[in-house]
Formats: C-alpha cells, structure tokens, sequence
C-alpha cells in the first residue's frame, strides 16, 4: 500500500473552519452561465462540508477559521469519474498488438480474448494483491483531482471473484482520501464454463452473487453488458429485475458495437446511466430524456478500439440529455487513468464545448452515479470536496494533452498536494 505521496495537509481536518480565499470559482451550479464563476470568490469549509461558496465579499462571519490564500487560483469541484474497471489483475498488452495488426474487438472476444482474458489473472489475486495492483492506477487519477470514482466488477465471473473485487473496491477508500462508488458488473461476459449459456450463467452465477454482495453491503448500483458479444436486452431485463426488487439503482453499457435498445431498457428502468451510446438511435435519446438517464461518454474506448460512430451529441443537447464524460479505465479496450485526457479527447473526437467537458467531469458525472445531492458542484451543504489549478483560464484543463496543472485537491475538507 506504499505509494501515498500526499503532504501532512492531508491528516488535518478543518472542524475550527476554513476560508479558502482569493480564488476564482466554477461552481458548477446548475441554471448559472460559464459553469457558474465567480472572480473574487472564497469557500468556507467546516466538518468536511461547504458552508459557503460565492463572492468573497459576501462571506459570513469566519471567526477562527483558517485562512487560506488561493492566490488567485481557479477552484473546481473535485473530478468525479463516474465510470471505471480499475481492479483487475493483468493486463492486455497482447490484445493491443493484435488490433494494431488489424483483429477487431469483437474477433479478439470471440477468439478467447477481451473481457474473458483478463479473468485468470483476476481470480489468482487476493483482496489485498486487487487492491496493490490498483494504487498505482488510482493514484494517478488522484494526482489529477479526482475526489470521487466508480469501481466496477466484471472480471471475476464466478460469484467468489466477483464478490472479491467489489471488497477490494470498497478497500481503496479505506487507504486512499477517494469516495468510492462500486457497481456489481456480474454481466459482462460469459466465461468459458458457460460459453453458448448465457441464461445458466446468469441463473447460477449473475443473479445469486448479486444477492450475496447486496447482503454483504457491496453494491451501490448494478450494471450490464448489452452487446451482441455480451448478453441481449432479455438477459439484462433478468438482472435488472433483481436489481429492482433489492431497492439497488441500475446502469448499463449499451449501444457501444451496435444498437440492441440497451439504452431505451435502461431507461425503463429509471437507470443513472447509459454508457458508450455510439449506436443510440433517436427513440432511445427520448426515452433517456424522459428517464433522466444520463449519457456517459467515453472517448477512451472509443480512441482504443479505434471506433468510426460516433456518439449523436447533438441529438442529445437537443433533448436536454445530460452528458458525463469517463476514462473507462480497464485493462483491454481503454487503459487510460487520466481524467484531464479524457477532456481532451471528448473535445476533439465528439466536438463537446470546453463547458461540456469539464461539467462532464465533475457535476454531470457525480449525477451519473446519483450523487449529485452530495458532490460535483460547489455549493453549501455539499462535501469539500475542489480541485485547485495552476491555470490562466479553464480551457486549459481541457486543452492540454500530458499536462497536469493541478495544484492540490481537497478531500472532505482535507487538503492534499501530489
């Protein structure tokens, strides 16, 4: 668990309170123009909560807080990537070189490789040895201001494995200054056991380990792979009906390959997310508006496998569809743990606005995962939780490709400088 290179800021907390002044805010706050800024602002903080973000003439009484000047640095919510696979064991690096030689993803998969390749390597490692093999990933999203991350499951695929990598999920938080959000992905794929039984598998293995991880406390939401490769509409109508019943949120990837109407079953069932959404016709994006589903992007994915659809951004502006925007950090189709690229490329292969992009990945991703009420603006009431950059303007963040400019964060009122 060696790695942790925040600074002694890190262990105080602010019950007395602190004045985070002499900054320019992006509050995030939903209704206001230009991501809601504010020159001249300042945050108070108090038992890891925002008692006060706006202008700083208009603070109240701060007596014996802790004053500390931003120098008139910007000041954002803290990064939110709302959609990640980062504990597993292995890696993919072979898969990379078969698609560089021309295999496309859905032949690497029915070849033996993709999502089921990564399973051997995942069941051989212990909660702990997850856990190790995920800092450095970690980290490196942290280094860049993210305060909240979604953890998946999917490559034990067998209900001990499963059960394994959601208890490593919930350990990060336990070592690391993150929020962390973990969704039971029992169905990604059909490992070799089951190969052509889809319905046994999820008879025998999807259904029951989503029962024993929701008694264990494991899940805070439940998410599918709607794919022809994976498990159709029918399928994943099973594992949302459990979902349903244990009173437990549901989310899917859909529309990636092609369109099975993953989408439009997520949303008819009040779904957080839609994820990929290349293939997202136009029934679906009204269907998603009138749910509330938001549309995760994620241009990892898309740059990896190098897809040509392109996900309808336009169609989903026109229908007030909110869009996040995630690294999909995982090991074969998107082994990228940078939330600031992720920016970039949303901006320049889906032609989302500098707005768009950083909204993406901070309140729209924080809805996402249905924590809105808790994080992803800065506003009273909500966690510390901001990231402090050495920028000129906030187009920067989402410019700059290798280039992190990211001062410190502050985690629940607790400040950390990489």
């Amino acid at each position: 668990m060696d790695g942790n290179n925040f600074s002694e800021d890190g262990e105080k907390d602010d019950a007395a309170g602190r004045v985070w002044r002499n900054a320019r805010l992006a509050t995030l706050k939903e209704g206001e123009a230009r991501l809601g800024t504010v020159e001249k602002g300042a945050i108070l903080t108090k038992g890891g909560r925002i008692v006060f973000a706006g202008h700083e003439a208009d603070l109240p009484d701060t007596s014996g807080a802790e004053i500390i000047d931003l120098e008139g640095r910007w000041v954002t919510p803290g990064l939110v990537d709302c959609h990640t696979h980062i504990v597993y064991g292995g890696n993919r690096a072979r898969e990379f070189e078969m698609r560089l030689e021309g295999a496309s993803y859905e032949e690497i998969a029915r070849a033996g490789g993709g999502i089921v390749s990564s399973v051997n390597a995942t069941r051989a490692l212990s909660v702990d040895e997850l856990v190790a093999a995920a800092l450095p990933r970690l980290d490196t999203l942290l280094s860049e201001g993210v305060t909240t991350i979604e953890v998946k499951s999917g490559y034990g695929l067998n209900i001990e494995s499963e059960l394994k990598m959601l208890r490593a999920a919930r350990k990060l938080e336990t070592v690391r200054p993150v929020r962390v959000v973990t969704s039971y992905l029992g169905a990604h794929a059909t490992p070799v056991e089951y190969k052509g039984r889809n319905g046994d598998y999820i008879t025998d293995v999807v259904l029951p380990g989503l029962k024993q991880a929701h008694a264990e406390g494991l899940v805070d939401a439940v998410d599918g792979f709607c794919e022809g490769i994976a498990f159709s509409t029918a399928e994943i109508a099973r594992v949302f009906d459990l979902a349903k019943s244990l009173g437990i949120p549901v989310k899917l990837h859909a529309e990636q390959l092609s369109n099975l109407g993953g989408a439009k079953l997520a949303a008819s069932y009040g779904a957080l997310s839609a994820d990929h959404v290349e293939y997202l016709d136009e029934d679906s994006v009204k269907a998603m508006a009138a749910a509330g589903t938001v549309a995760v992007l994620l241009p990892g994915a898309f740059y990896a496998i190098n897809e040509k659809q392109k996900p309808p951004v336009q169609a989903l502006r026109d229908a007030g569809v909110s869009i996040a925007i995630a690294t999909d950090s995982n090991p074969g189709t998107s082994p990228l743990t940078s939330l600031l690229l992720t920016m970039n490329m949303a901006a320049t292969l889906f032609r989302l606005t500098v707005e768009e992009c950083i909204a993406g990945a901070t309140r729209e991703g924080a809805r996402a995962l249905g924590l809105l009420p808790e994080t992803g603006t800065l506003e009273a009431g909500k966690s510390a939780d901001f990231a402090i950059w050495d920028v000129e303007s906030l187009a920067e963040l989402v410019y700059r490709i290798g280039f992190n400019p990211l001062h410190a964060h502050v985690f629940k009122g607790k400040r950390f400088h990489r």
